[in-house]
């Protein structure tokens, strides 16, 4: 009998590369996503919310799936509650966690110490932060009457769709480069190192260890092993586009990104080991994409046919500020294009919408008045 393969939100990164490849091993696949997807070989869509137990837990019951891979982020108290309906109904689940549940050391290995468990931050720990969540939800899994799961760990994912510049995501520094604008990234940043690894390839490490003996009650780093510094990456980029990168102080850039994201992360030398994941799929290191030529085509092919980038406004802000840009208003939509000129010029903006919603209030108030006949 085909297996069938549930992916709980794999529509992203690593979800585009994974959907094609197991329907080509001929697994029967099938995929939650909150919007009308295209129909694609051997892949069923199903629309709903993958945070909607009751919707997750009706399609498992009546597809059966062999196995899952879930690619949604949830909170602690979420997964807690969720954790045994989506052990109970398949006989292999595999958690989608993060490199970024690791503390700061070099090389990391699947037992290397992890942030949770041996940073000394109080109001850190206190957040259900998503390198927190994530570790929180392995613990879950650990704690669990069964070993029917695999935790997986990819590193940063790049795909066709999908770049990264130290904390900033495409829809930023890819929509400022296209309008002719630079990004900005510390200098301290520049010189950590990162691990990028193809979404092609992560797709091929969590395929293999679907269904695999040797994967269960087991966590893998699904990563590459190649690593690079930030001014590598950053050069890449600038081969590969000619994008523009200034210093930004660090304290303004956490700020920006997330103190969290940046310190906790970005700011560790981020040397992975995939060792086991290789011992455990019999696939080779050699097999996997090179950092510099995959990343240069993947974003000259995306900036042939854009995909549509919104932009993050207070991102832009503080990058216009620390770049000394202004971007011009005609970039933005209507709505975009009224919180930047109010972002840049927070007094008159507050005026102006102070006037605006006392005028709409008035408005109602004469529409009411009106509806009753006074």
């Amino acid at each position: 009998m085909t297996p069938t393969i549930l992916l709980l939100g794999g529509t992203g990164a690593m979800g585009d590369y994974l959907r094609p490849l197991l329907a080509g091993k001929g697994f029967q696949v099938v995929v939650t996503s909150r919007a009308d997807r295209e129909p694609e070989p051997g892949v069923r869509f199903v629309k709903g919310n993958g945070h909607d137990g009751g919707f997750v837990n009706d399609l498992m019951d009546e597809i059966h799936p062999d196995a899952v891979i879930d690619f949604m982020i949830y909170k602690t108290r979420e997964f807690s509650a969720r954790r045994d309906a989506l052990l109970n109904r398949t006989g292999h689940y595999l958690f989608l966690s993060s490199y970024r549940v690791f503390a700061g050391t070099t090389p990391i290995v699947e037992s290397s110490p992890r942030l949770i468990d041996t940073i000394d931050d109080p109001a850190y720990l206190a957040t259900d932060e998503y390198a927190l969540s994530k570790a929180r939800g392995e613990d879950l899994l650990r704690q669990a009457p069964t070993r029917n799961w695999t935790i997986l760990r990819p590193s940063i994912t790049y795909s066709k769709a999908r770049f990264q510049l130290g904390c900033l995501e495409a829809y930023t520094f890819l929509w400022r480069h296209l309008r002719g604008l630079p990004s900005a990234m510390p200098p301290e940043m520049m010189d950590k190192q990162t691990t990028m690894t193809w979404g092609g390839d992560v797709a091929r490490m969590i395929a293999a260890l679907i269904l695999n003996p040797a994967a269960f009650g087991e966590d893998f780093n699904v990563v590459t092993a190649e690593h690079r510094s930030w001014r590598d990456i950053v050069d890449i980029y600038r081969e590969a586009i000619g994008l523009e990168v200034l210093p930004m102080p660090l304290e303004d850039y956490a700020n920006l990104t997330g103190r969290a994201k940046t310190f906790y992360d970005r700011m560790f030398d981020r040397v992975m080991d995939n060792s086991k994941v290789l011992k455990a799929t019999g696939l080779r290191q050699a097999e996997f994409a090179p950092l510099a030529p995959t990343l240069l085509k993947e974003v000259q092919a995306f900036l042939q046919h854009p995909a549509r980038l919104t932009p993050n406004i207070l991102h832009n802000i503080a990058l216009d500020k620390a770049c000394g840009t202004r971007i011009p208003l005609a970039a933005f939509n209507r709505y975009d294009r009224f919180r930047y000129w109010r972002a840049n010029h927070p007094w008159a903006g507050r005026v102006f919408t102070d006037r605006f919603l006392a005028k709409a209030r008035k408005m109602v108030h004469l529409f009411k008045l009106k509806g009753r006949g006074t």
